[in-house]
């Protein structure tokens, strides 16, 4: 387990090394000068020389991304005249709109998307992996028939179109919810709950449509292998045989696909955001987009690589503990 787990550790280094390399390219190499995003349609040459300055990018391209990198590991300096700001580690700049600290906007906007995603992700699972084995285990039945057609039904609905149904259901029509906002979860739990309530549906039920065709479709492969068989012929209880070995077999693939689901959505919540009004990265990403605000763009692209490569190399540990027959090379 040690060793394992320090090759994926090396792996994962790896793997944000070269995503950085890459993202430093598409935004700062290939578009051009960004001192000149920062300063504008009218900039007078002193101006684009003292950005040029301050940001290091009178330098050689190699020490740009050199000085990048230790931003990221050790925090890097910024000269802005004769003063000298630090900007500790993790640094990944300062916005070219607002002049604060990158890494500062986004853990600002983090617990909005966290909760948005950690708690969709629950429901998706519950429902998701619920409703599979409703169908899974009663292949053909009236239940497994509506499930199928309603999951059909979620894979055809858009996000934006699921979550203006729920608004106008239980904000307009209904008026059992209030209009989604955000209440941090230590000041007030269960207006935390109740403003995120439609946004967890929104998200959870368009994805809880793959968890629920993934369930069944893989229970019904295991129960119809041989092993199953013997069980069943030396007369093992079918709930034995359903909960401590089907299921367990089941669960793999299920973790597989919640590790990059989750890195994923974390950093992908973008219409969801916007639909609900939610201050989160998504919220933000689509306003730096908008501004050009490189940085910002860059930061949040860095953020969401990183938690999907986490989130597999989580999802690869639990596979030995879910099912022990798969070892960890």
């Amino acid at each position: 387990m040690t060793r394992y787990l320090l090759r994926r550790i090396v792996e994962t280094l790896a793997v944000l090394l070269l995503l950085s390399a890459c993202v430093y390219a598409v935004f700062y190499v290939l578009p051009g000068d960004p001192a000149r995003l920062i300063c504008g349609k009218i900039c007078l040459p002193d101006q684009l020389t003292a950005i040029h300055q301050k940001l290091g990018l009178d330098q050689p391209l190699w020490e740009q991304y050199l000085h990048f990198l230790q931003g990221l590991v050790a925090g890097r300096d910024y000269s802005s005249g004769p003063s000298v700001n630090h900007c500790p580690a993790p640094c990944l700049g300062y916005s070219f709109q607002t002049d604060q600290p990158v890494t500062g906007l986004l853990l600002d906007r983090l617990p909005v998307s966290l909760s948005l995603t950690l708690g969709a992700a629950v429901l998706w699972l519950v429902i998701g992996v619920g409703t599979g084995l409703v169908s899974g285990l009663r292949p053909g039945s009236l239940a497994d028939r509506a499930l199928t057609a309603v999951a059909l039904a979620g894979t055809a609905t858009p996000v934006f179109v699921l979550g203006l149904v729920l608004l106008l259901v239980f904000c307009v029509y209904l008026a059992w919810l209030p209009f989604p906002g955000y209440v941090p979860l230590t000041e007030d739990p269960v207006a935390w709950a109740q403003n995120l309530l439609l946004p967890w549906l929104t998200l959870a039920l368009t994805t809880a449509v793959v968890y629920s065709r993934l369930t069944r479709t893989t229970l019904l492969e295991i129960l119809a292998e041989d092993h199953i068989r013997t069980l069943r012929a030396y007369g093992v209880p079918e709930r034995r045989i359903i909960g401590r070995h089907a299921l367990r077999g089941t669960l793999t693939p299920i973790i597989t696909l919640f590790g990059l689901h989750v890195g994923t959505v974390l950093g992908s919540t973008v219409l969801t955001e916007s639909l609900f009004g939610l201050p989160g990265l998504g919220k933000l990403l689509i306003d730096a987009v908008n501004t050009i605000d490189v940085p910002v763009v860059v930061g949040a692209t860095l953020l969401s690589g990183f938690a999907i490569v986490v989130g597999n190399t989580l999802a690869d540990l639990l596979y030995h503990f879910a099912d022990p027959r798969v070892h960890l090379t």
